[in-house]
This record gives C-alpha cells, structure tokens and sequence, in this order.
C-alpha cells in the first residue's frame, strides 16, 4: 500500500508539471500565431509625425475613407475623406490617437493606446486597440475581449454619458458591459475614449467649447518678494531631473523651470514692474491671457526643436480639464526682466499667449514639458509629460476660489460604485476573523463526533469564499499580486495601482493581518476561494462514496514534496526581477486565473484540463495544490513562522498520534509539533485537544476517575482535567515528559544576555540582535566564515553608500543584499540558531530550522531594504 500511494504521489507530480509545461507550450504557440497588441512595437515617430496615418493603418477605423490630412489642431486629429465632390475635399470626419489627448494609465501602470474614428456628427465608427501592456489581457483573457468591449462604442456619441456597468435612462446614461476580471481596465479605457473624443469634438466645433467665467480678480496693490510669491503659489516650479528621462543620474537637472500668471496686477505688477505690465496688458485682446516661464537650470531648453522647423513650441503645453494649448511664435513676447527682489537668474525666458475664451485664470490649470523617456535597458523610447499645477491663491480671487468638481479618479469611481459589494465583503472578513478568533470556544462545544459548533462557520466561510467572492466578486489574491507588491515597494509605489481593485485590496489587508495574528492558515485554510473549492470537492468525494479511495501521501514523501511550492515561489520571485512579463507568464502554474476570473470555457484547452486534473485529483488526495505547488501559500507560509497565536498542544502529544493521524494538512510531526507553515488550520487537533472522549490522554484519565468514583471536572486550558489532587508521577508520565516539548514548534532556547535586560538596554540588545548576525561561539569554530562575512557585510554597506550617492543602480544594490542575506542565513545557522516565537515585545525565543532562519532573514531584509529604498527614493538619491 505504502509503494502504490509513493507511485501515485509521483505520478500526480508528474502529470501535474508535464501538463503545466503543455499549458506554456501551447500559450506561447497561440500568442506567436496571432497578431495581438501586447507590448506591441509601434513607430517611434508616431508621436510626432505629421502624416500619422502613414503609420497607422486609418483606414481600419474610418471605413470608406480614401485620404486623410496630416496631424491638426491642438490636441492633434487627422481628417478623414471620402472621394472628392466636384473636385473639392469631402470631409467624412476625424481620426484620433489616444495618446495624443490623454496617457491616462490602465492596469498595467501603462496607458492602452488606442486608434478611434469619429464622424462629423462626432459618432465612433471605428476604434482598434494598438498597443496595451495588460498582461491579464495576453494569458487570462482574449484580446478578443477588449474588441468586442470597443465594439459596444460603435454608434455612439462623443456627447453620450457613457460609463461601465448598467444603463441609468433615469440620470442618462448609457451602460456598457464589463470585462470579467479586467474591470480597471475598461474603466480607464472608458474615460480615455470619451475624453479623446469630446476634446476633438470641441475643437471641430461638433460640441459647442468650454466657456469658463472670467476671473474677478481681488486687487490689494501690494508688492511681493519672488520668496512671497513662491509662498503663496503664484509661482509654481516644474522641475524634471535627468534620471526620470532615461539618462544618468546627475546634479545638473535635465530642465528646472519657473512659472506663473500674469494676469493678476498684483502678481504681474510684482514680476514685470508696473511699467513693463501696463505695456503688456496694452498687447493683449479680449479673452487672451498671458503666462510667464523661465528656465533656471538643466541641459534642455523648453522652446524644442519644433520653433526653429515651423515657429511652434512643442516642449510647453497648458492644460486645463480636457483643454489643452499650445503656442507659435505668434503667441509669444520677450520676457525682458523680472523685477521681484530675490529672483533667481534665468538663461531662456518667454511671455506666451493663450487666446481662448474657455480658460480662465480663476480655475486650475496646469504647465507640462513634454518629451521622450529613453528606457536605459531596452534603449526605446516612449514620450511622457511631467506637470506642474497651477491656482491663484484664494486671497487673489474675489469670493476666492470657485467650486470645481474634479473628475474622479479610476479607483474612487470603483469604490463607488460597489460600495454594497464591499461593505458586504468587508463585513464577512470581519465576522471569520471573530468566529475563528473564539475557536476555543467553539472547539469546547464540539467533539469528535460532532464538529458542527465548528464547521457551521467553516463550511459558510468556504461556500461563501466560492460563490461570492471567487465567482462574484473575483477577488481571488494571486502570487502575481506578491511580486507586484515587492516591485512597487522597491521601485515604483503607487497607491491607486492597488486601490483599483477594492476587493483584492481590503482582502490583502485581511490577509497581512491574519497572517500575523495566526499564520497563514485562516486565509488558506478558511477563505482562500480555490483552496475551498478543492476542500468542498474532496467532503462531497467522502460523501459520494470514494472515501475508501482517499488518501494521505507517506509523511515521509509529503515532508518531500511540500518544499516544491517554496521552490516554484523564489523561482517567481527571482524571473520577475528580469522581466514582469515572463514572470506573469509563468505564474500561471495558479489555476485562479482560469476557474474564476475568465471561466474555464473561455481559456484553450490545456489551462482547462490543468484546472480539471487538480479538481480531479482532489476527489482522492485532500487539497493537493495547496500543499506542494501554490506559490502564494508559500510566500504567506514564511511570514507564518512568526505568527503571534498558535494552536494548542500538550506535552502529551508527543507520545500520542491521535492529532497526527486525522491531520489533513500533515503538519504536525512525529513529536506533536504543528508546523504553522503547513498547518491549514482545520481545528480538528483543537477539537481532540478538549474532547475527553476522543483524546487518549483524556480519555484514560476520565476512564480512572469513573472507575474510582472521583469527580470529574472541567478541562483547563492547558488541555488536562482540572486536577483533585496531585497524581503520583508514573514511568509513563516521566517518558512523556523527556520527550520533546510540542508546544513549542521546536526547542525553546534561552538568551543569556537579555534575561535581565528592561527600557532602553533591552532595545538595544533587540536592534543589535537583529542587525548582528555574528556570535562569539562560532567565532572559534568557523573563523574563516566569520572573517569573509565581515568584509561581505562592509562591501554591502559600501554599495548602499554608492547607491545613495548615485552610482549604484536599483538591481545592482538588489543583488548585494540578496547576497548578504544568504550569508547572513548560513552565519545565524552557525553561531545565533534561534527565532523569535509568539509577539515581538516578548523574550520567548526558540531553536531555528534552516526553514525558520530563511524565512526570519528574507523578511527580516526585506523590510529592512525597503526602508532603505524608501528613504533613498523620498530624498531623490535612487536611480532607477
């Protein structure tokens, strides 16, 4: 029987990873078969060409055109043209490149660029996705998706009220289905449609322009300093450095410029001087208003190459909403001094004109230098604004500054829109915790027999976790959602990235919390909506009559076998430090994606089978994804080693294998220890631990006191009955008590130097303890390992000073403390061989396994190397 059940494990193994390298196979074969826009390689000079549709194939969404016009206006279109009428040009309508108008980021932290077509009566008749970095839309849904998402458009208008979810023909808007699992991205591709098409719709005259009240100004007469301008924001700064253009890092910035309004007197009377501004308020006509900028350093100039080829600048944009201008040398005067005490000196100046009557100097506006960002890996370049935001001061505008009713953001949209959803799934997370934090309670109401008290609350939390929210809300957490969290906290952090999607992001905080409090086996065990899939479908195998072909592996090969998750997990880990992409591509290994975000009918084949062999498999073999190939387990099992609550044990337990038998987790071992790592928390130990009938120890002791007539009181919370009076120690008693001590996952360990140590002297010895790896006692035996660690630990403080001063890169610094780390793993190993057990604020340490100090350092440095980040990142030192 044991070799029939090694064959099956390794044939489980085996099909499981031969199907998993299928799925790669076939996925990358499909992606190489079809044209998709993934990453796809665009023009460089599409940005800037004048003839886009050169480029671009126009034609595909502008059908029957025959011709079209180099780039127009101001933000740029291209007109479509039917054959001519009478030798006169028959315009049909316009063509718009989304980048051109709006880079608002999806998903992906990238904008999805997009081609669409508008007729005269500003109605899409044609959109076509050419570029997007979505990687959900590659592997877990078809770009086929996005189109048919597009093709809802087609027919509507630029002046519609359009927005994802349903129809409101009350309030007047038009809904447009979603798509599954990539909700954040058609919110955004939503607003960046509509926002490219109203902005040519205004400027083609198909929607009347935005007319803004004029600014009442509040005049007080008073002189300011160039300080007291800075300070009250009439004034702003734009400052770009070279790094955030691709280039190496420097002192000198890539552009600093300074800028502000002119219109205001006491503003333009402080810079101009009076003389200088009456002479230029004589200049300006009706609806034109004027702005100043300076250049005060940096190696680029703001006037671009486009004003010495045709008179225009194409580095300076002004934007307010969906407006934006640009300027000619019409629109232009010198700047020929700034007269306001403390002004700095300046190399390139410009007065500029805006000639329009939707701006107005009484509403926010905003200054942006636009330019390309080489990407110093890859060497392509990709154009990019940096803004600066502009407003009067509220003291300079009569009755101050009006109301304005921003546009929301993506992710506060989503919030609102599902606040029931999440207030409902915020309320269940908060109702398993309590349950599950009164599991003593309820474990003392249960028994062997009947786990009702206990599995009334389990089993909801698993039909709950499949139905709503793996089917419902789909909010299914994913190892990729790990690599993106350690990405952002060492490169690139931003909020709204995980605020899109409010169902994974209260679930994370749920997640990290539970984690800490109990270890990893609350989520995974209780809430994790494919782990209870896989657990509801082995209960329903019992029920069905295949209990007498379920099985355990051999603890022997399952101690063996769990370690593939670690592996596959630092495998992730280590790709996604080269390339997200491929990284994204090879977590698939999870078969989430499939079984809730995208419907295994919507997915080929392999994935579908791979998700069917796993659900198959856990007919016979309980939750075996979960305990030898999940990554996401294994990324929550290390953090899991220093949860601050475990379950119970009694010295008891390491003689008796009651627990151990029943154990579908196999976590607990030979000597009764849990391994909090595996362990998925099912409760059933804890219902033997005070289950007087079913717990051998229990059991014997009740049957004594029956046969003796003693009273039989309540078990305590060290899981023994109450004692009547002391019971004389048995040969027996005093073997169990020799053996090792389960309540402790392993030995506990005593630190000498810390016994007596309070206040301040105990912090210290904490913050040494961690930061000093090295111990006097190895320090005799392994001296040579000692030495090389020391040089090791100086090399790595030098590359941290390199770093801060600007000479190391992010990935450089990355691999020196990944090498510090292994060598700090191998030199506690040898001299500090212990780990905190239990809350941080308390002494209880205990003896390490290799397992225990991999997971102690990588968290341990990995906190630590991202203060480091941080703080170099906040101060401007990092280069990216």
């Amino acid at each position: 029987m044991s070799l029939m059940r090694k064959n099956l494990a390794a044939s489980v193994v085996f099909y499981l990873v031969a199907f998993f390298l299928i799925l790669l196979s076939f996925a990358s074969l499909r992606a190489d078969a079809r044209t998709s826009a993934y990453e796809a390689a665009l023009p460089a000079e599409l940005k800037t060409a004048k003839n886009m549709c050169a480029l671009v194939a126009c034609t595909e969404v502008f059908p029957g055109a025959k011709s079209f016009s180099d780039r127009l206006g101001n933000p740029p279109y291209v007109e479509a043209y039917g054959e001519p009428i009478a030798g006169k040009k028959n315009l049909l309508g316009y063509v718009m490149l989304s980048t051109d108008i709006t880079d608002t980021p999806a998903y992906s932290g990238k904008p999805v660029v997009t081609l669409m077509g508008m007729d005269l009566k500003g109605r899409f008749v044609g959109i076509k996705v050419l570029k997007h970095s979505e990687p959900i839309l590659l592997l877990g849904i078809p770009e086929s998706a996005l189109l048919n998402f597009n093709k809802q458009y087609l027919g509507k208008f630029a002046t519609d009220k359009i927005e994802v979810g349903q129809s409101r023909p009350d309030e007047g808007v038009l809904g447009v289905d979603a798509i599954s699992g990539a909700t954040v991205t058609v919110i955004v591709q939503n607003q960046v449609m509509m926002t490219a098409a109203m902005a040519v719709a205004k400027q083609t005259g198909i929607v009347a322009p935005t007319v803004r009240a004029p600014a009442q100004f509040a005049i007080t007469g008073k002189r300011m300093s160039w300080a007291d301008l800075v300070k009250q924001g009439s004034v702003q700064r734009l400052l770009v450095k070279p790094e955030q253009v691709g280039l190496e890092k420097n002192a000198v910035p890539f552009i600093e410029l300074w800028f502000g309004d002119l219109n205001h007197p006491d503003v333009g009377i402080s810079l101009l001087g009076e003389d200088s501004f009456k002479n230029l308020r004589s200049q300006l006509q009706a609806n034109e208003h004027a702005i100043f900028i300076i250049r005060t350093d940096g190696i680029e100039s703001f006037k671009g190459s486009g004003f010495v080829r045709g008179g225009m600048y194409d580095r300076i944009q002004v934007k307010q909403d969906s407006d934006s201008y640009t300027f000619r040398d019409l629109d232009y005067l010198n700047l020929y001094g700034i007269v306001a005490d403390g002004a700095p000196s300046y190399n390139e100046s410009a007065i500029f004109i805006i000639r329009s009557q939707a701006f107005s100097s009484a509403y926010p506006w905003k200054l942006s230098f636009l330019g390309n960002r080489v990407d110093r890996a890859t060497g392509t370049r990709s154009f990019t604004s940096f803004d600066a935001k502009y407003w009067l001061a509220n003291e300079l505008l009569q009755g101050g500054r009006p109301v304005v009713e921003e546009a929301a953001a993506p992710h506060v949209r989503i919030w609102k829109s599902r606040a029931v959803e999440i207030t409902l799934f915020g309320l269940l997370l908060i109702m398993v915790t309590i349950a599950y934090a009164y599991r003593e309670k309820l474990t003392r109401m249960s028994n062997h027999k009947n786990k009702w008290p206990v599995n009334i609350f389990k089993y909801s939390a698993w039909l709950l976790s499949i139905s709503f929210v793996g089917f419902g809300v789909m909010a299914q957490p994913s190892i990729t959602q790990v690599l993106t969290w350690f990405h952002s906290l060492l490169f690139q952090w931003t909020w709204s990235l995980f605020l899109t999607d409010p169902f994974i992001f209260v679930f994370w905080i749920f997640i990290i919390v539970t984690v800490f409090l109990f270890g990893r086996g609350l989520f995974c065990g209780w809430m994790c909506p494919f782990g209870s899939l896989s657990e509801a479908i082995y209960k329903v195998g019992e029920k069905i009559g295949l209990k007498r072909f379920q099985t355990h592996l051999p603890q022997a090969l399952h101690d063996k076998l769990k370690w593939i998750k670690y592996v596959i997990f630092f495998c992730l880990l280590t790709v996604s430090m080269f390339s997200m992409g491929l990284a994204e591509k090879l977590a698939e290994i999870e078969p989430f994606k499939t079984t809730f975000l995208v419907g295994i009918s919507n997915r080929a084949w392999p994935y579908g089978l791979f998700v069917c062999i796993i659900l198959g498999i856990s007919l016979f073999i309980e939750r075996p994804y979960c305990k030898y190939i999940c990554p996401l387990g294994a990324a929550l099992a290390m953090p899991s080693t220093f949860r601050w609550f475990g379950l119970k044990r009694k010295q008891d337990c390491n003689s008796c294998k009651a627990c151990a038998v029943g154990c579908g987790s196999l976590a607990i071992d030979k000597a009764g220890r849990i391994d909090h790592r595996e362990c998925l928390h099912c409760l059933d130990c804890m219902v033997l631990y005070t289950d007087a009938k079913a717990c051998p120890p229990l059991s014997k002791e009740r049957k004594r006191r029956e046969r003796e007539g003693l009273e039989i009181k309540a078990i305590g919370k060290d899981g023994y009955f109450i004692p009547i009076y002391p019971i004389p120690a048995t040969a027996a008693s005093e073997a169990v008590k020799a053996g090792l001590d389960p309540r402790m996952p392993s030995d506990p360990v005593q630190l000498a130097h810390k016994i007596k140590a309070t206040g301040l002297r105990w912090i210290i010895l904490e913050i040494i303890d961690h930061l000093w790896p090295w111990s006097a006692s190895a320090w005799s035996s392994q001296r040579g390992l000692q030495i090389a660690g020391i040089g090791l630990a100086i090399a790595a403080s030098v590359a941290w000073v390199l770093t801060a001063f600007g000479q190391l890169s992010s990935a450089a610094i990355i691999a020196w403390w990944f090498g510090w780390s292994v060598y700090e793993v191998l030199i506690r190993l040898s001299g500090k061989r212990y780990v905190k057990d239990g809350p941080w604020w308390r002494d209880q340490y205990r003896y390490a396994s290799v397992m225990d100090m991999i997971s102690y350092v990588s968290f341990k440095n990995l906190l630590i190397g991202a203060a480091l980040f941080l703080s170099l990142k906040t101060l401007g030192l990092l280069v990216a």
